[in-house]
């Protein structure tokens, strides 16, 4: 059945109004109808056809303290309305049940089941679900799923996301959250990637065009915003940074190649400088910067030496993308805190000046959730598009 021009840009309007509610939150009408470009009537209506969906509240602000007839502001209705954000980590795995609008309204986290078989994990990822879901209001609608994946999982254990993926729409199906045929399927996407369109969304370089974050577990992976656009690679396998040699006299990699940048800042990389060896390799991590950070020459030496070296890449990707931003997550924002200065110089020495002046260096706002955050940005994102299409 073909939509009405009419109706088809009504649809847009909606999409565009409950989006910038979504990512904004609680917004004057008055706001709306100045940055949509659209009219107060216009703007009435379709709040009003947002509030019959259930998807948005309207209400009369708080004491203004401004003389006249206050605008009326637009909520949205983030008790109602929600997605499920699902990471899987190399030792956890994480859930959250996120509102409209972004809020998290509740999370779990099991350890992730050891070995290379996917099914244990999306049995795990089933469990925190089903956890969930039994608190869940029982006029909730759930609009979709989305599932940050670290690069270590989808690269090293050799995972494909054609097998998590309908593994995962299964588990959701036999918990009957989606009464359509079919439901709607999760969407994968990178922790670094999703990572990086949370900072850009709501944190860190929130609405910053050009942004690079980098994440740091057992490899390096990288979420780059290019002109506001997230660019993931064909696949959605772009952004392994942590493959770019640095080094060629460097270290084996375990894809084969030598002198990655992985082998000199990865986990692996800080562990084996540091002589130290633990279950929980982010622990020991962090334990070595904090050692560092307490005078410890060894340490200091490696996170000197480690510093120098997130430097030089970070100098490489500067040269090649020229963003606004750059956030340091997962064991780089550590590393980046204590090894600052050593990071600067490296830019200050390799970037070009045109590349550089106008260089943010930051870490997450949005801390480790960032990674949930942007997952539950994939699972609202075809309600955004077309707010009646549920």
């Amino acid at each position: 059945m073909s939509t009405s021009p009419q109706e088809s840009v009504r649809r847009q309007n909606l999409g565009a109004l409950l989006r910038y509610v979504h990512l904004r939150g609680a917004t004057s009408r008055a706001e709306l109808t100045s940055r949509l470009g659209l009219n107060r009537s216009t703007i009435g209506a379709l709040t009003a056809d947002l509030a019959t969906a259930g998807l948005i509240d309207e209400g009369v602000p708080q004491e203004t303290g401004r003389a006249g007839r206050p605008s009326i502001v637009v909520r949205p209705r983030s008790s109602r309305v929600y997605g499920y954000a699902l990471s899987i980590e190399l030792d956890r795995l994480r859930a959250a049940r996120v509102g409209l609008g972004g809020k998290v309204l509740d999370g779990r986290a099991a350890a992730r089941p050891p070995g290379t078989d996917a099914g244990p994990t999306v049995a795990g990822l089933a469990a925190l679900i089903a956890d969930m879901q039994r608190t869940a209001p029982a006029d909730a609608v759930f609009v979709g799923c989305g599932v940050a994946v670290s690069g270590s999982v989808r690269h090293h254990l050799g995972w494909a996301d054609e097998t998590i993926e309908p593994a995962l729409a299964a588990a959701l199906d036999d918990h009957r959250l989606d009464p359509r045929p079919g439901g709607r399927p999760p969407i994968l996407g990178g922790i670094a990637d999703l990572a990086a369109l949370a900072e850009h969304t709501r944190g860190a370089a929130a609405g910053v065009a050009n942004v690079i974050y980098l994440h740091g577990d057992a490899g390096i992976s990288a979420g780059i915003i290019a002109g506001g656009r997230r660019i993931t690679g064909y696949g959605g396998h772009g952004g392994e940074v942590g493959h770019m040699v640095v080094n060629p006299a460097g270290r084996q990699c375990g894809c084969g190649s030598r002198g990655c940048w992985e082998t000199e800042i990865g986990e692996r990389a800080l562990l084996h400088l540091a002589g130290r060896s633990v279950p929980t390799a982010g622990a020991a991590v962090t334990g070595a910067v904090h050692a560092a950070r307490e005078g410890d020459p060894d340490a200091l030496a490696v996170v000197v030496h480690a510093a120098d070296w997130l430097g030089f890449g970070v100098a490489n990707l500067v040269n090649i993308f020229n963003p606004t931003v750059v956030v340091f997550g997962g064991t780089l924002r550590e590393l980046y805190l204590t090894g600052a200065d050593r990071v600067r110089d490296r830019l200050h020495t390799m970037a070009l000046p045109a590349c550089r002046d106008h260089l943010g260096l930051r870490t997450p706002q949005l801390g480790d959730d960032a990674p949930l955050v942007g997952a539950a940005e994939l699972a609202f994102e075809a309600l955004l598009t077309d707010p009646l299409s549920r």
